[in-house]
């Protein structure tokens, strides 16, 4: 195949520090490309480089030659007509990409007009095509709705329309699926590989996940630290990677067959120092005979929560969402039990119908054989010091003004767990050891931090109460294969040592079913499947937990 793009001794500097490191790769016509590797890599900034889409600050060095022309030497004004015309790029965050404030359809439209002599009314018929093409459901009505009106898979496809609206050469899509659940990821995936094949495109696919990126990729790049330290066939490099950092991204992910006691992280592979131990099926039942011996530590019988969507003072069924409808199961102390779905099957309502943050509509939740639904706002107190949650965004759930240790100290001063300052300070200093920070964390503010390192906080803050069950809501979700087995083995050595017991929330079947001893599949607020995680894995009794399954990357 003939190169299309040619990148040499591409070199990217903020300041003194250098994040992309004298690069040279090649992209085909016609070709799928995959650029792998975790947050800070260099693999974003190498191809908003490419881009000219840097700030100010950003010091480029290097040629990026497209087609015979050398992009580097450039104009902003020249360089307007190859940038979402010729090449284009999707992001990884359409909700923060799109503008809320226009339509969906205005702003695909708004492209066009800019590189196409069109009409409005050819443009507009245009974009339903688009939109048709990338397989949005009700293609006229999503050209006059906001993208709060629909879904993240929807608003992700109205993304895809926009960057190929002009036809470009080459689409660069940079985590285009990072956010969306494993059966929407999938259809993005197949979406982009159809659209490849049509309009014979070269596409490069950046991710943190090899296993993705082996699945819709010919070739791979493997960054890190801002070199490329592995490039190849995609299918070679997996089944036989070099680097240790490759090694790594491929083992940090739950195996679907193993059940690592400790998940490998990049350090291990980096020192070499790796020892993976297996927990036994005999270690497991062995557990499940001790903890499911005893009385349940909540109990949620047929438990409804629904909403109505019109602010009206009687209930009209078509106006009701059963988020979570008829919900009935056990929890056991010292168990991890698992509750996936996808986005908008009720976990999450669940969950904080559980905290008592949203009120059921009918049914009973028992909690050490009290039910909770009837409790005063004194015992609701000491509800809350017992059962608390980690949230799937850490950095909002901080608050910007305050440091850290003051943020953990926070609700040990509100439950009087400590009698002064003194030894709340004393302990939420032992308790950011206890998740892999240091002293000198106490006195900064979240913002100084990595989106793991904020994890870690999220759960300094939850576990200061030392509570007896914790609710995971998607707390991994958003973070790199490798700080994810970091997160995951932390809560995993925290179970152990403080007797936790967690409900884990997610979407992401292949993280549940390494962390639950048990498995709840949701689906549109129904439980679909109940069992033993590793029993439902391997045979499963639904369509649907079939469909999840397959749905989950799996590599070559």
């Amino acid at each position: 195949m003939e190169n299309l793009l040619f990148v040499e001794n591409l070199s990217v500097y903020f300041g003194e520090k250098q994040v992309v490191k004298n690069i040279a790769f090649q992209l085909k016509k016609q070709q799928i490309l995959g650029v792998v590797g975790e947050s800070g890599s260099g693999k974003s900034v190498t191809f908003l480089a490419v881009l000219k889409l840097l700030s100010n600050k950003a010091i480029f060095e290097g040629n990026v030659i497209f087609e015979n022309q050398n992009l580097s030497k450039l104009g902003e004004k020249d360089f307007q007509k190859i940038r979402g015309n010729q090449i284009s790029m999707i992001f990884q965050e359409p909700m923060s990409s799109l503008n809320p404030s226009l339509t969906c359809g205005f702003q695909v439209l708004e492209i066009l007009k800019n590189h196409q002599n069109l009409s409005n009314k050819d443009a507009k018929k245009e974009v339903i095509e688009l939109f048709n093409k990338v397989k949005l459901p009700r293609a006229n009505e999503i050209f006059n709705q906001y993208p709060h009106q629909i879904s993240g898979g929807q608003q992700q496809r109205v993304m895809i329309a926009m960057a190929i609206a002009c036809k470009p050469t080459i689409l660069i899509a940079d985590e285009p699926t990072t956010a969306l659940d494993v059966t929407v990821q999938k259809e993005i995936i197949e979406l982009l590989k159809e659209l490849q094949k049509e309009t014979k495109m070269s596409i490069v696919f950046i991710s943190h996940d090899l296993s993705l990126v082996s699945e819709i990729s010919e070739d791979v790049l493997v960054m890190y630290k801002g070199e490329i330290v592995e490039q190849g066939n995609a299918k070679e490099i997996f089944k036989n990677p070099t680097h240790n950092y490759t090694k790594a991204l491929i083992n940090s992910k739950p195996s679907l067959t193993k059940r690592f006691k400790k998940l490998p992280t990049v350090k291990d592979f980096i020192n070499e120092n790796i020892e993976l131990k297996e927990y036994s099926s005999v270690e497991r039942e062995a557990f499940h005979q001790k903890i499911y011996s005893s009385k349940p530590l909540l109990e949620i019988k047929n438990i409804a929560t629904y909403f109505n969507t019109e602010k009206q003072f009687f209930f009209k069924n078509e106006n009701v969402v059963k988020a979570v409808d008829e919900v009935t199961f056990n929890v056991y102390e010292g168990e991890t039990l698992g509750l996936v779905g996808e986005s908008g099957c009720g976990k999450t309502t669940l969950g904080r119908t559980i905290l008592h943050l949203e009120k059921a509509t009918k049914g009973s939740i028992f909690y050490k054989q009290n039910d909770i639904t009837t409790l005063s706002k004194n015992k609701l107190k000491t509800f809350r010091k017992e059962v608390q949650i980690i949230f799937q965004d850490p950095f909002s759930s901080l608050n910007p003004r305050i440091p850290v240790g003051k943020a953990i100290m926070e609700p040990m001063k509100v439950h009087g767990i400590f009698k002064n300052d003194k030894e709340c300070k004393k302990e939420a200093l032992q308790i950011l050891q206890k998740v892999g920070l240091n002293e000198a964390h106490f006195y900064k503010y979240p913002h100084e931090f990595s989106g793991g390192q904020r994890q870690r906080i999220g759960i300094a803050r939850t576990i200061a109460l030392r509570p007896k069950l914790i609710i995971c809501d998607e707390s991994v979700s958003a973070l790199d294969v490798s700080v994810q087995a970091q997160v995951l083995n932390l809560l995993n050595s925290l179970k152990e040592a403080f007797g936790f017991t967690y409900i884990f929330i997610s979407h992401d079947l292949a993280v549940v079913k390494y962390m639950s001893d048990q498995l709840v599949v949701m689906k549109q607020g129904k439980i679909e499947e109940i069992g033993d995680a590793d029993t439902v894995y391997k045979n499963p009794q639904s369509s649907y937990t079939k469909k999840l399954i397959d749905a989950i990357p799996k590599g070559i």
